[in-house]
């Protein structure tokens, strides 16, 4: 044996130590138990590596991203495993970590059922508690392929080492790049074979080493994305550090769930998505379209306030509108098939606005005295998304942005950035949303158009314009789309989750490709700067995204019904009727509910579609002119003036707070 020396490197602190040959990073980091895996060099190692001499290792603990992919990975070996042997005809896919889980993908000759996740999920415990050894051994292409030769899609995988493995859907989660591994899981006390996987790791030491996992659901997914390829059955689970930690996530989940805007929708009356239309096609019921048209009448206003000029373009464009604008180059496969008209004319639904915006641009001449020029539609726009991505309101194939194009001098680009993040951030808050961080999404190297100068500026200026707001910058390095950088709105919502909602991207190459001009104070022609600019991302996203952060419960402003007039008794349906006439004449939106049902039954019926107020009515309200509140947490008010009483709940519309 020989003296080996290792650095142990947790965050800013070093460690020297010098250990002996054949030592592993288990033993260095012994009775630290939530260590489960080391980094060396950069890269991740399981805790059976032996460091060499020189080595920098760098704990890796299950709380930690990498950690709880470890984890997960681990999780989803060990339900592969126990799928194997519950169905020994299964062949394995591909089963990488996710966001909060795992999935697995098996060809089985019919679909699982609910029965059949719980004899899985029993299974998996059963391996669990057996604290089999995950061990990694090096193998060829040749000897993986013969010792996988059951296993149609591993052998598929082996093919797609390196590069081309991180283009395909999870593939380089099994096989990565260099080298290729497979891992045993081996019987702790005997040291056999349990069961083997192909797979990049690293992994837990054992499988006693998984804390806490639940098995959540199944799906059909095609294999490696793709709709040309076979169809399997997927199986998705989650797993956690600890099992509160676990109780936690499913109790989030518990709650989107509730919040589901898909669920909502049907429930509240508000949009439905026929099958008769198709799928990621969705319409607007009577109350979700008070609720869309609201929404919508508040921006235009502010837009107004704000200078923006609106406009308006068509559905659908000649197939050279997205020859010239690139888009037909770059995003043919999320646009519609094209229509052939005018004698074999090529016809394109529009993805985007941008293309026609510039041409009104250039409609005629522009001064320098125009500029910022900010043109503004609510355009319904049209892409073919993928049927396994279409998610209700959030993914669709048409919807409606609130798209805006600003043209500006170079000059007033830091002025205008500054102000539109500010414009767009305050216009959320008016919507209720609060909590906010940003996102700035560089130039990716390989991938751009336009001098490097002209990148670091639009990037400076947008960091400058950033660093005002006073929130949380986070970084995307080599994330701008080709023409320009951009910044994100980045929401939590009332459950902690994350949307992106509002984007400012600056572009150079649509001014260049569309030859606009203007004439400067000194009579040259130059190019404007095009900032784009999407506030909501779309109105059907943004809707679903305010329906699940209220959870329905709308405050009175958004409410489709504002307040509903519930008689005590048949006798004061009239006097509700007179009070609800008033209501209306001040713009407010109220309803009398005078059907056959009891009050109590009314009372519920209204809590259900989360009214904001209900507006009772009795003998001693009629004889005093008043009416009695009853507010959304069940308190009430009793003999409240009608005048006061319209008033409160003006009041509360106008100042758009939550009842």
């Amino acid at each position: 044996m020989s003296d080996v020396r290792v650095t142990i490197q947790r965050d800013s602190e070093r460690e020297e130590r010098v250990v002996t040959t054949g030592t592993t990073a288990a033993a260095l980091f012994e009775g630290e138990r939530s260590i489960v895996a080391a980094r060396v060099a950069g890269e991740l190692k399981d805790l059976a590596y032996e460091p060499a001499d020189g080595d920098e290792i760098e704990p890796v603990d299950i709380t930690s991203d990498d950690g709880l992919d470890i984890l997960r990975h681990s999780t989803a070996h060990v339900m592969a495993q126990a799928v194997q042997e519950l169905f020994p005809e299964a062949k394995l896919g591909i089963g990488p970590p996710i966001k909060n889980g795992f999935y697995y993908d098996f060809d089985v000759a019919e679909p699982f059922t609910p029965e059949d996740l719980k004899r899985i999920e029993k299974k998996m415990q059963q391996i669990q508690k057996q604290g089999q050894r995950f061990s990694r051994r090096v193998t060829t292409d040749d000897e993986a392929r013969a010792e996988l030769a059951d296993e149609p899609y591993k052998l598929e995988l082996i093919g797609l080492k390196g590069s081309a493995a991180d283009a395909a859907e999870g593939a380089s989660a099994e096989v990565g790049a260099g080298e290729l591994t497979i891992y045993d899981n081996l019987d702790p006390k005997s040291g056999e074979l349990c069961w083997k996987d192909l797979c990049r790791g690293p992994h837990l030491p054992s499988t006693r080493a998984i804390p806490a996992f639940k098995l959540m659901r199944s799906a059909a997914a095609y294999w490696r994305g793709s709709e040309k390829n076979k169809q399997l059955q997927r199986l998705y689970g989650t797993a956690w550090p600890t099992k509160d930690e676990l109780k936690a996530h499913l109790e989030f989940l518990a709650e989107a769930e509730k919040r589901d805007h898909r669920k909502l929708g049907a429930e509240l009356d508000l949009f439905s998505i026929p099958e008769d239309i198709g799928s990621g096609l969705a319409v607007f019921h009577p109350k979700g379209g008070i609720i869309r048209r609201t929404m919508e009448d508040y921006s235009r206003r502010r837009h107004e306030e704000g200078g923006y000029e609106f406009v308006y373009t068509p559905h659908a464009t000649k197939g050279k509108l997205f020859e010239k604008s690139g888009h037909l180059d770059w995003y043919a496969d999320g646009m519609y098939p094209p229509m052939q008209l005018d004698e074999g004319t090529d016809y394109y639904l529009k993805p985007m606005n941008c293309p026609m915006h510039n041409l009104i641009f250039d409609a005629r001449g522009r001064s320098y005295r125009e500029l910022p020029l900010r043109l503004f539609e609510f355009g319904t726009v049209y892409r073919y998304e993928k049927s396994g991505v279409v998610h209700g309101l959030t993914r669709a194939r048409g919807f409606t942005q609130d798209d805006a194009h600003i043209y500006c001098t170079k000059e007033q680009m830091a002025d205008e950035l500054d102000s539109l993040l500010t414009f767009v951030l305050n216009l959320l808050r008016d919507y209720g949303l609060e909590d906010f961080y940003l996102e700035l999404s560089t130039k990716d190297p390989e991938k751009f158009i336009g001098s490097d100068e002209n990148w670091e500026e639009a990037t400076e200026t947008l960091r400058a314009a950033a660093g005002k707001q006073g929130l949380e910058l986070v970084m995307d390095p080599g994330g701008a789309a080709f023409y320009g950088p951009k910044i994100s709105v980045q929401a939590r919502d009332a459950i902690g989750r994350t949307w992106q909602m509002s984007t400012i991207q600056v572009d150079f190459n649509l001014p260049e490709r569309f030859d606009l001009e203007y004439t400067a104070a000194d009579g040259s022609r130059q190019r404007p700067v095009m900032i784009h600019r999407a506030l909501f991302g779309s109105i059907e996203r943004f809707f679903a995204v305010l329906l699940e952060h209220y959870a329905g419960a709308f405050p009175a402003w958004l409410a489709p019904v504002q307040a509903v007039g519930i008689p005590i008794g048949d006798d004061h349906v009239p006097y509700l009727t007179e009070f609800a006439a008033q209501a209306k004449a001040k713009g407010l939106r109220m309803e009398v509910d005078a059907s056959s049902d009891r009050m109590q039954k009314k009372i519920r019926n209204a809590q259900k579609s989360k009214l904001p107020f209900m507006i009772i009515a009795g003998d001693d309200d009629v004889a005093a002119g008043a009416v009695s509140f009853r507010y959304r947490d069940g308190t009430q008010k009793n003999g409240v003036p009608r005048d006061e009483a319209i008033a409160e709940i003006l009041d509360a519309v106008e100042r758009r707070v939550q009842v």
